[in-house]
């Protein structure tokens, strides 16, 4: 089964660490096959209190988005995206799409 990511997040308030984030983040993606915002739907945030951006990270299976997010490089990328905005993030298993 695929693994996902979703992060609910708000507006982001500092530009360069999104910036570093992304630079980041490009390696760890490939190497986890990750595809960024994969529906044909984007999700709608209904209810939120300060959020208002979801981002759908899609993995080939649960376990490499277990892997993602347990990667020593994703943990320095991280750093940057929660200095960047407020976040959360949920890892499904399943068919989103």
């Amino acid at each position: 089964m695929k693994g996902y990511w979703l992060i609910i997040g708000t507006e982001v308030s500092d530009q360069e660490a999104q910036s570093e984030y992304g630079r980041l983040w490009k390696p760890i993606s490939e190497k986890y096959q990750a595809r960024l915002n994969p529906l044909k739907t984007p999700p709608q945030l209904k209810e939120a209190r300060d959020a208002n951006r979801v981002t759908v990270v899609e993995f080939p299976s649960f376990e490499l988005a277990k892997a993602c997010h347990s990667d020593p490089a994703y943990e320095e990328a991280r750093r940057f995206a929660l200095q960047a905005s407020k976040r959360e993030l949920l890892l499904v298993e399943g068919e989103l799409v």
